[in-house]
């Protein structure tokens, strides 16, 4: 699905602010959480390392998980978001996570490792070990890859000039609204038919 570009500069974002699409972010991308032992997310980690690339992205990572937020810690989070033109999201206990949208209410796209995690959440009739399906069928305009080692998609997007990195923002931007918003007609329609039903009944 095709969005069109548009002259406006600012968007809504989660909270309530507004995202300014059109200023060169300081940061290639960022990665923010939990480093568990062993896990993708430490592959992540070495391969950044390796590759140097660490020190052109806003890295903010703990080996062990904090489950009270603080201000500080969800300003941190914020600003990474907001200063990044790619949010890292390897998968975790689930392939997908609310920090993706997040990510898209930033205007920083998410860059998905694509991949079944244990469990039966990417399973259906119709699809088998198909992960990311909602999205994938809304063609979002995210990065998927299957393996870390894929990351030399961060080499590529050094040579990206600005203009082409604002209509990227801004085509997430738009296709983030039309996805809530779809979402939102579906969610209706579901309820709507299923109390229909019950009252008929």
């Amino acid at each position: 699905m095709a969005f069109r570009s548009s002259n406006i500069q600012e968007f809504s974002c989660g909270g309530g602010e507004l995202v300014n699409a059109a200023y060169e972010r300081p940061y290639l991308c960022n990665i923010v959480g939990t480093i568990y032992e062993n896990s993708s997310r430490q592959a992540l980690m070495n391969i950044l390392k390796q590759d140097g690339n660490d020190k052109l992205c806003w890295v903010s990572a703990t080996e062990q998980w904090q489950p009270q937020e603080t201000n500080e810690s969800l300003k941190n989070y914020q600003d990474a978001l907001l200063q990044s033109d790619l949010t890292l999201r390897p998968a975790g206990g689930n392939t997908e996570c609310y920090r993706i949208y997040e990510a898209c209410s930033y205007g920083s796209v998410p860059v998905v490792e694509d991949v079944m995690t244990a469990g039966s959440c990417g399973n259906s009739s119709v699809y088998h070990n198909a992960p990311l399906q909602l999205l994938k069928s809304m063609n979002a305009p995210f990065i998927f890859i299957k393996n870390w080692k894929e990351l030399p998609i961060l080499e590529k997007e050094r040579t990206i000039i600005l203009q082409e990195k604002i209509q990227r923002r801004k085509r997430l931007l738009h296709w983030y609204q039309y996805f809530k918003a779809e979402l939102k007609v579906r969610f209706i329609n579901i309820v709507e038919s299923s109390f229909l039903k019950t009252n008929k009944g």
